[in-house]
């Protein structure tokens, strides 16, 4: 009796991207190019992304003097493991009542349980009007975030940030903070590594500082006016050792007052909230791909003890160093 072969190769993650009239290209366009750019050592695609519409194959209508061409319907949505929901310019009930046009509303209904859901920019009013944002954090673009907590008070709206990561639920903040959230997304399930080569294939940074706190419009600052960049990339050099907030304010030869404000303006977050973050990072780049001990990531990284990282990163990323490890080394 034959003994039936079975395969070793890795089914990719299927990623459907649901459109509708009115949408924008550009957001069309990310998870394409984030998620196919994620390949194996070996170069075999990690996703397989598609796009559907509500109401089966056919046109749609960009933002934009040209039409796209849809290949799939709804029933896409049934083995998609992630699911996208760009934003659409075109008013729809969503945005005016809190609920999804009928077509839209039946092909929320198709998503099989378990698949992640993930916006870009308006597009979480699609899924808050479906419910599925109800009690949970998120964010769209901050130009309609009152809006936006006004018609759906049930979700906790945080303006501030460029994605909220709620699990099996993300939403990004305004249009190229779809770009952030995706590689997000290929970071979590495929580590750092993995997040950086789709990141410079497309020639964006695989990790933004701040939030979109820092593109709100306001006025434009005076030219002659200092920056913190230099301290911050002062600062990137010198994440194991010690740093003060007086020591990144001195380079820049400003007050600790005046500086902070500045960082704030450019970066989004504060001083302290920024340097953990860059610590973080260079924690999770050392796990994955060195042989240091525990104890030495931790110091190499600026969290000084084991302990310290430790809680840091369940705070950040809701895993120990060790179970990040395990998971993530290449």
């Amino acid at each position: 009796m034959a003994v039936p072969v079975v395969s070793s190769v890795r089914k990719p993650h299927r990623v459907a991207v649901l459109v509708q009239h009115g949408v924008i290209p550009f957001e069309l366009g990310i998870p394409f190019r984030i998620f196919g750019g994620a390949k194996t050592p070996g170069g075999e695609p990690l996703y397989e992304v598609l796009t559907c519409t509500p109401d089966g194959p056919g046109t749609v209508r960009a933002d934009a003097d040209f039409e796209i061409n849809v290949a799939h319907g709804p029933d896409a949505l049934e083995t998609a493991d992630t699911v996208i929901v760009p934003a659409a310019h075109e008013q729809t009930s969503a945005h005016t009542d809190g609920r999804n046009p009928e077509l839209l509303a039946a092909a929320f209904d198709r998503i099989r349980p378990g698949a992640r859901l993930v916006s870009i920019c308006t597009g979480a009013y699609f899924l808050a009007a479906a419910g599925r944002l109800d009690g949970l954090r998120a964010t769209t673009h901050w130009n309609s975030a009152h809006h936006f907590q006004s018609l759906f008070p049930k979700v906790k709206v945080e303006p501030d940030v460029l994605y909220v990561d709620n699990g099996d639920v993300l939403t990004s903040a305004g249009v190229a903070s779809g770009i952030d959230l995706c590689l997000h997304l290929v970071r979590r399930d495929h580590g750092t590594a993995v997040a950086n080569s789709s990141a410079r294939s497309s020639l964006v940074p695989p990790h933004r500082e701040g939030g979109q706190a820092q593109y709100v419009q306001r006025p434009v600052p005076e030219p002659q006016l200092a920056t913190t960049a230099a301290a911050r990339a002062w600062a990137l050099g010198r994440l194991d050792r010690p740093l003060v907030l007086r020591e990144l304010a001195e380079r820049e030869s400003m007050s600790v007052r005046t500086f902070t404000r500045r960082f704030r303006e450019e970066v989004g977050v504060s001083p302290g909230q920024w340097l953990v973050a860059q610590r973080v990072e260079r924690a999770r780049g050392l796990l994955e791909s060195s042989d240091l001990s525990v104890d030495q990531v931790a110091r190499e990284a600026g969290f000084g003890t084991a302990a310290s990282m430790r809680q840091h990163l369940q705070t950040a990323l809701g895993v120990s160093p060790t179970a990040y490890r395990r998971t993530f080394r290449t």
